[in-house]
């Protein structure tokens, strides 16, 4: 408490080291099944062809017992999708169960094969396989605005294209190299010329610098895991 105070204006203090530890799971473990419940939500208004996107923002609008979370490819960083899972490790060595904890995970794990399954359908749509199709990945970091790709759902799911025989390329403004395995990956500029090049143009992270516009004008096909075409309703685009 003294340390933290020096540089924080309001310490909250509890009872011992233990019972802080465990906020701070407890701050990490809501945003994974609150997150959870959102990408659930977004399964089920796909297979009921209703934007989950326009539903959840409209339950967004209560203005008191309500906090919105939002759907996307996964989850990533170095706190959500780690320390529930600790903490529910923690539970089985006292012969516990941690029920929310361990489905949300099971929804969030999930949601990379589900990407790459609509992308598989999405090409199919245009009578293209997946092998020999070239695959733009727009952002690879976990989330807006930061270089960070730990755990990021992006580079699972560039795993999971490779496997299947796509030609995959990415484009992040904040991550110029990856690294998966023994394979690395430079990212691409974004330009008229490789959107049009590339066959399906997956939209995974979604940070500010990104122009919109040029995504919108040149690519053939867009699906959108974030939200980032929003008020855009062209053929050519699907949202998770």
């Amino acid at each position: 408490a003294e340390l933290y105070g020096a540089i924080v204006d309001d310490v909250v203090r509890v009872s011992r080291p233990m019972a802080a530890e465990l906020t701070k799971l407890v701050e990490n473990t809501f945003r994974a099944v609150n997150i959870g419940l959102a990408n659930e939500m977004a399964l089920i208004c796909n297979e009921l062809d209703v934007n989950a996107w326009e539903v959840l923002e409209a339950a967004a609008t209560k203005p008191f017992g309500y906090m919105p979370f939002y759907p996307g490819p996964g989850i990533g960083g170095h706190c959500i999708p780690v320390d529930p899972l600790y903490l529910s490790w923690k539970l089985r060595a006292h012969r516990a169960q941690t029920r929310f904890i361990d489905l949300a995970d099971e929804v969030n794990a999930s949601m990379p094969s589900y990407v790459v399954r609509r992308v598989k359908n999405q090409l199919n749509d245009l009578k293209l396989p997946v092998n020999g199709s070239k695959i733009l990945l727009i952002g690879v970091a976990y989330k807006k605005d930061v270089s960070d790709t730990r755990e990021s759902p992006a580079l699972d799911l560039l795993a999971r294209l490779w496997e299947l025989g796509g030609d995959v390329m990415y484009h992040d403004p904040h991550v110029p190299q990856i690294a998966l395995g023994e394979r690395s990956l430079n990212s691409s500029e974004l330009s008229p010329e490789i959107l049009q090049e590339a066959d399906i143009t997956v939209i995974l992270t979604d940070h500010a610098k990104l122009d919109v516009s040029l995504i919108l004008e040149h690519a053939t096909a867009i699906f959108d895991a974030r939200n980032l075409t929003v008020g855009h309703n062209l053929k050519k685009i699907q949202r998770l």
